[in-house]
């Protein structure tokens, strides 16, 4: 399953040279991110009452060409590994009109613990079988 939308660029989201700000783009990572659990079932607000958090554990970006003002992008997040206790999230951002690449991205995830800010031994099971869904090892329930 894959979590696809679209964003305009705005003046604030560039920088002095007129391209999109390299740290812009995690912004719209993060929503790409949130948005797909959030299509499972998942408010992030919710899995805090439940004790739960999902930290950003390992970011690797692979910036290909910058967009610009008035750009119109598309964020492009799926789920490509998971194993049982680290989640993994291709994404990408790409121009609306080209289709051409501005930045690729892998992103790790894991569960911690919010009161104890400890990791859980194993991704807790209702997102674990949200992300084994998400990868065809399951059927949905």
């Amino acid at each position: 399953m894959k979590h696809i939308f679209e964003q305009r660029v705005f003046y604030a989201d560039t920088d002095c040279y007129g391209v999109v700000w390299h740290g812009a783009y995690l912004r719209w990572l993060e929503r790409g991110r949130v948005e797909l659990c959030e299509m499972f079932g998942h408010d992030l607000a919710e899995l805090k009452k439940q004790d739960i958090l999902l930290p950003v554990v390992n970011l690797n970006i692979r910036y290909k060409m910058s967009a610009k003002l008035n750009d119109e992008i598309v964020i492009e997040t799926e789920i490509t590994k998971f194993n049982g206790f680290t989640v993994t999230f291709k994404q990408y951002i790409k121009s609306k009109e080209t289709g051409k690449t501005y930045i690729e991205a892998d992103v790790d995830v894991v569960a911690i613990s919010d009161s104890t800010g400890k990791l859980y031994r194993r991704m807790p099971e209702n997102l674990a079988r949200s992300f084994e869904e998400a990868l065809g090892c399951l059927q949905p329930a």
